[in-house]
């Protein structure tokens, strides 16, 4: 992928995360997808060669996920 088509996939997905974090008290689904917004903006930090963002957005989705499982 060329650079630019990183930057913007990274702005894509980074939005996309924030968004999602923002909803989160409108319910279970939106929690959830805020993990999915993690996966993708760790894939960015790997791709863009800033490993370290990817690892800890690797681990933010993890507990989104831990969350989105102890939500009623």
């Amino acid at each position: 992928m060329n650079p630019l088509g990183v930057t913007i996939y990274g702005i894509c997905a980074l939005a996309f995360m924030m968004g999602m974090y923002a909803l989160e008290r409108r319910g279970k689904r939106f929690i959830l997808a805020f993990a999915g917004g993690c996966l993708l903006a760790s894939a960015y930090g790997f791709l863009s060669g800033a490993w370290p963002f990817g690892v800890v957005e690797l681990a933010w989705s993890g507990i989104a996920l831990r969350r989105y499982a102890r939500t009623d």
